[in-house]
């Protein structure tokens, strides 16, 4: 697969996803494919940023489906490696008032990924930023890939905080945050890493902030469910937006994943802290109507992309 790598002919700059592909099995319902790296892949891919998702399937049935997802909605499989022995991963799903809890099996694909293949598949193209979560981190020959691929892009690091019992340690995850230029956590999250004192929304904002100068992290986004989100920057104001209002909630699987990938595109096309923040939980909210946390229509992304850059217009030629 990564001969595909030598075909690419898209954008000089791209960015690349390193993480998990799984398929989340709901309890009575569907089986779709997700994991928070492929569900930002896939929302990238949408908003016109041509990621690569370097990650790794099994050579059986949810494998092939992965790729024919990916093939068929035109996303670059040239990181997509081949595990002859581990299965394509799977999470069992089961969603109560709109929450999921999720049960992640052990010994997945996405737990060996690579290093000399992921290299591979990264050469060609200039990156533009690297993208990992914790989870996909619990593999040791994953973790291994992962130093390899950052020791050559390190400047420019996301790290999306996604603590999934029994898979995460509290040392390791601290130590990702520590090299990343920029991250993403939910309240929970936070006060699992970190003293929060005072959870009115004002304690939660100085410890998010506390939490990022400790890191020396230049953006820190803090998700807080329905209340909304907030982004923490150095030596800027910190912006709140409060969530949009969503009348039909089919359930928030990929929230998170929807504003950590407007939040990327705002970093890329340099949107001002507030206007992007907004864009993501207006986008954020557009997911939770979905069962899931994609859809292949591109109509849903198109809408928004059409939007946003119809408000950047100057005054004379939006009219």
């Amino acid at each position: 697969m990564n001969e595909a790598s030598e075909k690419y002919s898209g954008p000089a700059s791209r960015p690349v996803v390193f993480g998990e592909v799984l398929f989340d099995d709901f309890e009575g319902g569907p089986t779709v494919i997700g994991g928070a790296a492929f569900n930002l892949a896939w929302n990238l891919e949408s908003l016109g940023l041509a990621p690569l998702l370097i990650s790794r399937i099994g050579a059986d049935e949810l494998g092939g489906r992965v790729l024919q997802i990916m093939t068929s909605y035109g996303m670059d499989t040239a990181g997509i490696q081949l595990d002859e022995e581990l299965p394509t991963g799977t999470v069992s799903v089961r969603v109560s008032e709109g929450q999921p809890d999720f049960t992640i099996n052990d010994h997945q694909a996405y737990d060996a990924i690579d290093a000399a293949e992921g290299c591979a598949a990264m050469s060609g193209f200039d990156v533009s930023l690297l993208y990992h979560g914790s989870l996909a981190l619990r593999g040791e020959r994953s973790r291994a890939a992962l130093e390899e691929l950052a020791a050559a892009r390190g400047d420019k690091i996301f790290v999306d905080v996604n603590l999934r019992r029994p898979w995460w340690q509290k040392d390791s995850v601290l130590g990702d945050l520590s090299r990343a230029r920029w991250a993403k956590i939910n309240e929970e999250e936070l006060s699992a890493l970190f003293e929060v004192g005072d959870t009115s929304k004002e304690g939660l904002l100085k410890a998010a902030d506390d939490f990022r100068r400790e890191l020396g992290l230049e953006l820190l986004l803090l998700t807080c469910g329905a209340a909304g989100a907030a982004m923490i920057r150095e030596g800027r104001e910190t912006s709140f937006q409060p969530a949009v209002p969503v009348d039909e909630v089919a359930d928030t699987v990929g929230a998170g994943d929807a504003i950590t990938a407007v939040t990327m595109l705002g970093l890329m096309r340099g949107w001002g802290g507030a206007k992007t923040l907004g864009r993501a939980v207006e986008f954020a909210a557009s997911i939770c109507r979905l069962e899931g946390a994609t859809t292949h229509r591109r109509e849903h992304y198109d809408g928004y992309l059409e939007s946003w850059e119809q408000a950047d217009l100057p005054g004379l030629l939006r009219d």
